[in-house]
Formats: C-alpha cells, sequence, structure tokens
C-alpha cells in the first residue's frame, strides 16, 4: 500500500484555519500514514472520553457488575428526587449510553460545570425533569455517559482510570492519563480524558478489532458491536451529526463508527476499509470542515 499523501490536507489547514494538531491513518492493522504540526502531547479529547466510558460499560456487563436492562430507581436507589416522574421509572442502564434519557434539556456540559453550585452531581442530574419516555428521542446531553460512569465506580469500587488501566490502557500501551473529575471526586464519563493523538488512535484501533488486542480478546466482541453500531436515530440519516448513534459512539459516512470530541477530537472506524483515521484539533465552530477533509482529502486514499 502507498503512504498517504497529505499535501491537501496541509493546503487546507493553511487555508481554512483547521487547527490540526495531528493526523493518523492505519489500515490493515498498518500505519499507512501520520501527520504532524506539533508535539504529539496530551490534549483534552472532550466528548470523545464518552467512548472510553461505553468500552468501560462493556468491560463492567462482561464482568456482571450491571445489566442494560437494570432501572435507574434500583441502581441510583439513593439519589433519586422525593418524588420520581414515571419517565424516571422507566429509565434503565442502556438508556445512559444512547443520548435518550427521557430528559428533554442538555446538563452538565461544558459551560455549565465550572459555575455549578451543586456538590452532588448524581443527586443533581436525576432531580432534573424527565419529560418523555426513555428512548423516544435523542437529545445529546452528559448526564447519560456521566451518570453511566459513576455507576461503573461505585460497583468496581475504584475511579475510571484505575478500573480501566488493567483491562485497557495499559494492554494499550497508555500510561495512566489524567481525566477530570466532579466535586465528590468521580470521574467525569462524559469528557475530560487527556490523551495524544497515538493513545487515541490505539483505542480506535483496538474498537475496529472488536476488543481484540494483539491476539487476546480482551473485550466481548459483540458489546464492541452493538456499541459501533446504530441504536438510536439523531436525525435524516445523513451526514456527520445525523447518521444514528450507538453506545456513546457516532454513527457517520461510509458506515463509519466515531469517537468524537468538541473540537474536533476524532477517531474514525471504518470497518469496510479496515482502517482507522484519528485526528486531534482544536477548532471551535462547525465540525464540517474537519469531516470534510477526511472524507474528500484521506477516505478516497484507503
Amino acid at each position: 500500500m502507498n503512504p498517504i499523501q497529505f499535501d491537501d490536507v496541509k493546503k487546507r489547514q493553511k487555508e481554512q484555519d483547521l487547527r490540526l494538531w495531528d493526523v493518523l491513518v492505519t489500515q490493515g492493522g498498518e500505519l499507512r500514514g501520520e501527520l504532524h504540526f506539533d508535539d504529539c502531547c496530551r490534549r483534552n479529547i472532550y466528548s470523545a472520553s464518552k467512548s472510553f466510558t461505553s468500552v468501560a460499560a462493556g468491560f463492567a456487563l462482561q464482568e456482571g457488575l450491571f445489566s442494560l436492562s437494570d432501572k435507574l430507581t434500583d441502581v441510583f436507589a439513593s439519589d433519586l428526587p422525593e418524588k420520581t416522574s414515571v419517565y424516571l421509572q422507566q429509565a434503565t442502564v442502556r438508556d445512559l449510553l444512547t443520548m435518550s434519557l427521557g430528559q428533554e434539556t442538555s446538563c452538565l456540559m461544558g459551560g455549565e460545570r465550572p459555575f455549578l453550585m451543586e456538590k452532588d452531581w448524581v443527586r443533581y442530574t436525576l432531580s432534573r425533569p424527565f419529560t418523555f419516555t426513555p428512548g423516544e428521542k435523542f437529545v445529546y446531553n452528559n448526564a447519560g455517559p456521566y451518570l453511566m460512569g459513576v455507576l461503573i465506580q461505585r460497583r468496581a469500587g475504584c475511579d475510571l482510570v484505575s478500573y480501566l488501566m488493567p483491562r485497557l490502557f495499559a494492554p494499550l500501551r497508555i500510561t495512566r492519563p489524567m481525566w477530570e473529575q466532579d466535586p465528590l471526586g468521580y470521574t467525569f464519563g462524559a469528557g475530560g480524558l487527556f490523551l495524544n493523538c497515538t493513545e487515541l488512535h490505539r483505542f480506535g484501533q483496538f474498537c475496529l478489532q472488536l476488543g481484540n488486542w494483539e491476539g487476546k480478546q480482551l473485550l466481548d466482541s459483540d458489546y464492541l458491536k452493538e456499541a459501533t453500531k446504530k441504536q438510536q436515530e439523531n436525525g435524516d440519516g445523513t451526514g456527520y451529526g445525523g447518521s444514528g448513534y450507538g453506545y456513546l459512539f457516532w454513527r457517520g459516512e461510509h458506515n463509519s463508527a466515531r469517537a468524537d470530541g468538541k473540537y474536533g477530537q476524532l477517531s474514525i472506524l471504518l470497518p469496510e476499509k479496515d482502517s482507522v483515521i484519528t485526528l486531534l484539533a482544536e477548532k471551535p465552530g462547525s465540525p464540517r470542515p474537519l469531516h470534510d477533509m477526511v472524507w474528500q482529502c484521506l477516505y478516497p486514499q484507503l
């Protein structure tokens, strides 16, 4: 296979101010090309962290710590508001993974967290209105992945980083990373994990390989199949934002799935090409230029 050519990427970086830091492309498990505009250092991957929480949930399910059908009113029995709506009573652990929790408005988003007066974010999240049937409507919301992360931590008896170190990070040669915490010390499963592009890319390769790493099946392949396929409608079925949502993974063009962070931290899985494209950027505003670069400059070379 010929090396990936990055001339068009460099041109767009300059002309469209893509704010790219790094790009990595593998195919068939082999490196096809890499491009770095700065040191390959650890950066906040924002909501791409959610896909790591999904994988942590997969390990927890594999170990019998809970089931997807468990009711939130059971697993968070001590954190419930005085009155629980019928919709909260219907919500399950699975609903934490699909952005269809039943709450009409999002919470614990990046601009809110530094100014939030409440210290107990679990109680705060569960006390917010549940206004429609869980699973009915896609609403992008940090509540679900945050609660998912807390549930794992409570059942495992350790923070998410410690939980994932022997199961994921160490096998993938990722030294202990930093991950944002809430005021009570819970790892914030919806964002705030710091990794470099190579580490995020290894995670993407692990997911593409359905939990197999260096000949060992670390995570049940069936879980990752489910996590990366469409579980919830989220738009018109086209484009980077409306092709469906899995278990804290986005669906996209060309039957792709991806971990996706706020400013262009992407690890895109392309099963039909046996390929992973990962990039770290820090581009505010619309992610469209970064996605167009991937599909127009890199994908045709696979």
